[in-house]
C-alpha cells in the first residue's frame, strides 16, 4: 500500500506534487470535533466528495474538492477509520502543537509533517502532553525505539525504512513519519477505500 518512494498510497493520491503536507490521527474523536480543534474557518466544515482527478499538479485532491487553487488556505480532509480519525492538511499548515491539542481529554494523537525540502518530523501525544518527538533528519531507530511507548515503537517497526539508494547505514527516509502514523492507526488504505468513508473538509487561512 505504498508508492514507489515509500509514501502510503492514499496519501500520495490525495497530495499535490512536491507537497508540504501534514497528517494527523487522533483516537476516540469524531472528524468534525477534530477539525474544530484545529481552528478551521467558521462555517467551512462541509461534507466532501473527492473529485475523480486533480486539475493540475499543484492542487491536492481535497483542494480540488474545495475549488481552492489560490494557495491562500490550507484544505483539511477528515474521516474516521475504526477508532481513529485522520486529518490530512494539504499545505502542512497545522503542525505545531497539533498532537498535544488533539490528544487533550485523555486521547492519543500523532502528527507528522513532510516538506518539499525533505524536512520531516513526528509528534506523539497522550492526554495533552507530548510523549515522543522525532526530527527525522536526526533520528536513529536503534537509539530511540527502546525508550518509546510500546504502541509507537511497534508502529515504527511496522513502518520499516524505504529502499532509497542514498540512505546511509542506520539512516531513515524522510517519509517514515507518514508510514508510522498510518501503522499506529491501522490505516492501510487505498484511495477507493477513502472515498467510501464519510468525509468532511474545511479550510484554514494560512494568514491566521
Amino acid at each position: 500500500m505504498l508508492d514507489s518512494e515509500g509514501l502510503p498510497i492514499w496519501i500520495h493520491d490525495l497530495a499535490c506534487e512536491d507537497s508540504n503536507h501534514s497528517l494527523h490521527f487522533v483516537k476516540d474523536i469524531e472528524p468534525a470535533q477534530a477539525l474544530e480543534a484545529l481552528r478551521v474557518e467558521p462555517g467551512s466544515i462541509q461534507p466532501c466528495v473527492l473529485p475523480d482527478k486533480k486539475p493540475n499538479p499543484y492542487t491536492s485532491l481535497p483542494g480540488a474538492a474545495f475549488a481552492n487553487d489560490t494557495g491562500s488556505a490550507a484544505t483539511l480532509l477528515a474521516g474516521r477509520v475504526g477508532e481513529w480519525t485522520f486529518v490530512y492538511d494539504d499545505l502542512g499548515y497545522t503542525s505545531d502543537g497539533t498532537a498535544n491539542t488533539l490528544s487533550t481529554g485523555g486521547r492519543m494523537a500523532i502528527t507528522t509533517v513532510h516538506s518539499i525540502s525533505g524536512h520531516a518530523s513526528l509528534h506523539y501525544a497522550v492526554d495533552g502532553e507530548e510523549a515522543e518527538e522525532a526530527i527525522i533528519e536526526d533520528f536513529s531507530l536503534e537509539e530511540r525505539i527502546p525508550g518509546m511507548p510500546a504502541e509507537l515503537a511497534a508502529a515504527f517497526e511496522a513502518a520499516g525504512i524505504a529502499d532509497w539508494e542514498d540512505l546511509e547505514p542506520g539512516e531513515v527516509d524522510s517519509l517514515i513519519g507518514m508510514r508510522v502514523a498510518c501503522a499506529l492507526a491501522g490505516a492501510v488504505l487505498t484511495l477507493d477505500e477513502v472515498r467510501r468513508i464519510p468525509l468532511l473538509m474545511a479550510q484554514r487561512n494560512t494568514r491566521d
